[in-house]
């Protein structure tokens, strides 16, 4: 009888879970109305993804999408309704993409407070963009989970959700408008477990953040982003807390003491703060940490001994400080007890010196090791051949030395990243080596390589995307099977710049390469492929180029022919090169007129080689070209005017050519460079350039330009307001690359600033410069120019110009050159110029300024060139002033036209003299290109004096 009641009692437990496991066994369906109260709530959102497609008819809510039911009640207990994100992985990390998340709008109907038993709500990754969260939230008593994060939600957070007190997670976490002003109403949540508040601006929340605000019971506590400046000391009571992430906010201090006391942490992250001073050996006492993550604060000293009592380490981030110390020490700390589960250790961006362990072979699970931008030394250890587990190798820039053999990687069968420029490292390897790893990126640039060829083993590699071996001593051809060996991804990079290689280039095409779509305007790939081929020994045509190449740099080597090849074969095919330098070639013949198939070039270089002939009018058609370099080519006739069509324009360098013509009037307004020097551009500078008020860089020196400055350049306010570090409209990097490619491209231009032409790269977008020298402009200097107070280089030089030096000269402060010499400027010097404090070049000579020098420490310190060919008195000239000495009355008019009719006979009669002497010395000079620029300068001053005088008088 009790076998049968057993059996019977067993039977029943087993019907009862089969149905609780299978909807079809007469479960009850959902609650008339809690459906009702689901449609009201869909009625209200915004669903453009039919995410709630199901959501209809007379059916079973509980069977609906996101809903879930209490198996016994038929309740509503749970709505999964997150959209997708809008984050993709990228090698193992995340990048935001500029699409909106995949997910819900509208509004929350408060219909929702009729599922009285609803436990989990998750609206999460959605697009409530401008919406506050609803306070009757805070009145769905039974919820123990609620997720609202990356849901675009802003606003306030509303003290109701204080009411939740049965409520175990919370995430509010990238609602990126969303504050947090009081937070007494966290201290409600007696029960809550897990805290997200990543990103929610938290600044005047501090009060609330130093006291015991926070629920005792926490365990998870995420703070990233949050804007706070000082540690919040109410975690300390948090015993319990397991996992805490203050990351990505600007907290300055010494990291507390109170903080090494919560031993029951397994993830600490304080990266990306303004964390200082050392770390104490109490770091010891954190024995359950599994995650540590200092990296990019201002701590210093060197790492506690005391590390490597943290036996449950898998991750250690120290990048981007200030520690120091010998590296083999830290791995000598870990070796004592975490050395079998670490698994990836980040050091860059330090002080680290001495040599790398023998003991770093005993790491058998480690993953990942940067150890770039340190100065660590010596041999790499044979024994990192054994860590069969590594996956990202990263050592570049450091003092490595010594050669590295096929034994170092015996065992490398996961390695994927190994980045190791900048070292003094020699490869040696045999010819038919096959590596035991497939690499994605190889970077071997300053490396030590046969210079005889390419290395062979390269072909083995059949998911090769980025390759760096620049600067290292190759000087062979590039060989057929080069460009098969890469595989397309979202990043390319093949950089084989200064090396000797030479011969032609192949074209840049690949079997294995996808095909474009014929008779295509766009290139459906979504990739950037960057090659680099500068600064070899090229010669021959240039090479064709698939389309799947984004950026091309050919620059300083020896191509030879036409541009006709590479631009306009095979024009049927759709071009997704969007930056292309070709300067300092030999190329010769006309720039071709197939512009219209290049549509996304974005930046284009041709400069400092042969091109003759116009600019075609087809260049309007690159409405993306943001910079445009054409400077020393023997290039003729008016510019086109279709180039008023690339109002993305931001730098235009022209100069060195033979252009003619008026300056045109249609230049677009985003410029920031423009440059026209040296060509054949004539009569006044027009008004209308004025309107360029994002100029930093105006050179218009070495043309026929007459008429007077134009009043209206105090318009240029990039030249007149502090420059921004982040201006959008600067100068800036053409393109960035993926911290793997571990290297950037900046624009770069020649200008004249201190009497000498220089390359600005890097620090371009904070150069401010104004050059209007050797032409023949007139006229007084405009007082209305002092206003470009952050311009750094003026030079109005070589011109007719007269009058006195703009008497509020001095409030240019951040005036580096100033250049007024070979004019007819008169007066004293305006004692404001003793203000220009960073002024390291200074030129008024052969004017007619009168009187003594001002005293300052610049003007003082120049040589007594800057200051000849004028009446001028006092330090550094010997000539000392008199303390009875006249000064010529000014506006005296007969003493002017004496003056003039003296200086204009002197002039008359000295080019006589010239002309007669011209030809015995021509032959001479012009065999000596900086004696002729020096005379054909001098000349020209000749000219303009004698022009001047003769007008002044008639």
């Amino acid at each position: 009888m009790r076998l049968v009641s057993l059996l019977t009692f067993l039977l029943s437990i087993a019907s009862f879970t089969l149905a609780l496991c299978n909807r079809n066994l007469n479960l009850p369906p959902c609650k008339e109305n809690e459906r009702r109260a689901l449609l009201m709530f869909k009625k209200a959102l915004d669903d453009p993804w039919n995410l709630l497609s199901s959501w209809a008819g007379e059916g079973d809510c509980c069977n609906w999408t996101g809903v879930a039911c209490n198996n016994l009640t038929g309740h509503v207990r749970e709505l999964h309704l997150a959209g997708s994100s809008g984050y993709v992985p990228l090698d193992g990390r995340f990048v935001i993409m500029p699409l909106k998340n995949r997910g819900l709008g509208g509004q929350v109907n408060p219909s929702l407070l009729n599922l009285k038993h609803l436990s989990h709500l998750d609206l999460s990754t959605n697009n409530f963009e401008g919406l506050q969260i609803p306070s009757f939230l805070g009145s769905l008593k039974g919820l123990r989970y609620l997720d609202l994060s990356n849901a675009g939600f802003n606003g306030t957070i509303p003290h109701q959700l204080g009411n939740l007190s049965s409520l175990r997670y919370l995430d509010l976490s990238f609602n990126f408008d969303l504050m947090g002003e009081n937070l007494e109403w966290l201290s409600g949540l007696s029960l809550l477990k897990h805290l997200g508040m990543n990103s929610i601006d938290l600044t005047n929340a501090s009060h609330w953040l130093q006291v015991n605000t926070f629920p005792s019971l926490l365990v998870e506590l995420h703070l990233s982003g949050c804007k706070l400046y000082h540690i919040p000391s109410g975690i300390a009571n948090l015993t319990n807390l397991k996992v805490l992430d203050l990351s990505l906010n600007n907290i300055n201090s010494t990291i507390p003491t109170w903080l090494y006391n919560l031993s029951h942490l397994e993830s600490l992250d304080l990266s990306d703060n303004a964390f200082h001073g050392e770390i104490s050996s109490s770091l010891g006492n954190l024995t359950a940490l599994v995650h540590l993550d200092l990296g990019v604060n201002q701590l210093e000293g060197e790492i506690p001994n005391s590390l490597g009592n943290l036996c449950k380490l898998t991750s250690v981030y120290l990048s981007s400080n200030n520690f120091r110390g010998r590296v083999s020490e830290i791995f000598e700390s870990l070796s004592r007890c975490s050395s079998d589960q670490i698994d990836s250790l980040r050091f860059a961006n330090n002080n680290f010196s001495g040599h790398l362990s023998g003991k770093l072979g005993i790491f058998k699970n480690l993953s990942l090791l940067d150890l770039s931008y340190n100065s660590i030394s010596g041999l790499i250890p044979v024994s990192l051949g054994n860590l069969s587990r590594l996956e990202e190798l990263v050592i570049n820039h450091n003092s490595f030395e010594g050669v590295v053999s096929e034994v170092h990687f015996t065992n490398l069968i996961r390695l994927r990243y190994f980045i190791a420029n900048e070292n003094s490292l020699t490869l040696k390897t045999n010819y038919d080596w096959v590596p035991p790893f497939q690499l994605s990126t190889l970077s071997l640039g300053s490396w030590r390589l046969d210079p005889s060829e390419l290395p062979a083993w390269l072909q083995s590699q059949k998911y090769l995307q980025s390759l760096n071996m620049s600067n290292s001593g190759i000087s062979s051809t590039i060989p057929t099977w080069f460009w098969n060996i890469f595989s397309i991804g979202k990043i390319n990079y093949v950089d084989l710049s200064s090396n000797q290689l030479s011969g032609e280039v192949p074209n840049i095409v690949s079997a294995n390469w996808p095909k474009p779509k014929q008779h295509s305007n766009s290139f459906s790939i979504s990739s950037e492929f960057v090659i680099d081929l500068r600064s070899n020994q090229f010669n021959g045509s240039l090479p064709l180029v698939s389309s799947t190449v984004s950026t091309l740099y050919l620059s300083n080597s020896s191509f030879s022919g036409t541009l006709s090849h590479f631009f306009c074969d095979r024009s049927d095919v759709p071009k997704n090169l969007q930056v292309l330098y070709l300067d300092n070639n030999l190329l010769d013949g006309e720039i071709p007129d197939c512009w219209l198939h290049w549509p996304n070039l974005t930046a284009v270089n041709l400069e400092f080689n042969n091109l003759t002939g116009k600019i075609p009018s087809s260049i309007g058609n690159l409405l993306s070209l943001r910079s445009l370099h054409l400077r020393n080519n023997s290039l003729s006739g008016e510019l086109p005017v279709s180039l008023q069509n690339c109002k993305l324009l931001l730098l235009l360098d022209l100069a060195e050519n033979k252009f003619v013509g008026g300056i045109p009037i249609w230049f677009g307004q985003s410029l920031v460079l423009l440059s026209l020097r040296s060509n054949k551009f004539h009569g006044a500078i027009p008004d209308e350039l004025c309107s360029l008020t994002n100029l930093q860089i105006l050179d218009l020196a070495y043309n026929n330009l007459s008429g007077t400055i134009p009043r209206c350049f105090q318009n240029f306010s990039s030249m007149a307001t502090t420059l921004s570090s982040k201006d959008d409209t600067s100068i800036e990097d053409v393109r960035f690359l993926s911290y793997k490619v571990d290297k950037t491209y900046i624009e770069n231009v020649d200008f004249v600033t201190k009497g000498r032409e220089v390359k600005y790269d890097t620090v371009l977008r904070l150069v401010t410069s104004l050059d209007l020298s050797s032409n023949m402009i007139y006229g007084e200097i405009p007082e209305e120019l002092t206003r470009l107070i952050i311009l750094q280089t003026l030079n109005l030089s070589n011109n007719l110009l007269t009058g006195r030096i703009p008497s509020k000269i001095g409030d240019m402060r951040m005036l580096e050159s100033l250049d007024l010499s070979m004019n007819q400027l008169s007066g004293e010097i305006s004692p404001s110029i003793s203000n220009l404090t960073f002024l390291s070049y200074l030129n008024l000579s052969y004017n007619n300024l009168i009187g003594q020098i001002p005293i300052s420490t610049q003007l003082q310190s120049f040589d007594q060139f800057n200051y000849v060919g004028n009446k001028l008195c006092g330090p550094p000239l010997e000539v000392r002033c008199s303390i009875n000495e006249v000064m010529p009355p000014v506006g005296d008019d007969k003493h002017i036209e004496g003056h003039l009719l003296e200086d204009g006979g002197f002039y008359l009669s000295l080019g006589l003299g010239f002309a007669f002497g011209f030809w015995i010395v021509l032959g001479s000079l012009l065999s000596n290109v900086p004696w002729s620029n020096a005379f054909s300068q001098f000349q020209n001053s000749i000219v303009k004096k004698l022009y001047a005088a003769i007008v002044e008088r008639y």
